[in-house]
């Protein structure tokens, strides 16, 4: 499959920051979400999520436009991105994970993309909608690929939970983390591992309160 880059339109992007609202709105009881990180100014940043729900194609617009105002872009499955050709348009870009060559190409483009003053990057990391689970995320290495060539770019993890805990209408967690603090002369498998652990960790701690407490969380719907 061919690689499909990025072509924003601002009319759509307004557009489905309404719709987004609308469908969050009328899919969950509520939408919380914690915040411990606020993008510095000019600073780059790359949010990595983990991925266990198809509403996690709409989140990085949610977020960005709620919270961020960066200009921000998405790395998408190619298999998504035709099936959903409209995230094109909101700044997603394509990558064929069954392709070597055509992942570089991506990661690439994603650089290219964060050469922007106020640039940003959503990334999920696992590369597929995976279940989710008490287990560790498995990432691939194009997160690691990144934290290797960037330089003044903050990377943050970003933990997305959905439980009925308290209704039979589910409800939404988004705990956005700290900055990861990392060396990038650390090879591939080490930079996987502490960015795994990072997000392994917010995941666990947004469980522990999600529905109970709701410590740190704030409600937006």
């Amino acid at each position: 499959m061919n690689f499909i880059p990025a072509k924003e339109s601002g009319f759509v992007t307004w557009f489905f920051d309404l719709y987004t609202r609308f469908l969050l709105r009328r899919r969950f009881r509520h939408v919380w979400i914690r915040q411990l990180y606020t993008p510095p100014a000019n600073r780059k940043t790359v949010y990595y999520l983990n991925h266990n729900s198809w509403w996690d194609g709409l989140i990085p617009l949610f977020l960005n436009r709620k919270l961020f105002s960066q200009k921000a872009r998405a790395m998408m499955e190619d298999k998504q991105m035709i099936k959903y050709p409209f995230f094109r348009k909101l700044g997603a870009f394509s990558v064929n994970l069954e392709n070597k060559r055509s992942v570089i190409r991506s990661l690439r483009y994603a650089l290219s993309s964060l050469e922007k003053p106020r640039a940003a990057l959503y990334i999920y990391p696992e590369g597929t909608i995976t279940p989710a689970s008490q287990q560790k995320p498995d990432f691939q290495q194009g997160l690691a690929w990144l934290a290797q060539k960037t330089k003044q770019t903050d990377f943050v993890p970003v933990a997305v939970y959905i439980h009925t805990l308290r209704h039979s209408k589910a409800e939404l967690y988004i705990s956005i983390g700290n900055e990861t603090v990392f060396d990038n002369s650390l090879n591939r498998k080490d930079l996987n591992n502490i960015f795994e652990n990072e997000i392994h960790d917010l995941i666990k701690g947004t469980k522990e309160v999600a529905g109970f407490d709701d410590q740190g969380f704030r409600q937006i719907f």
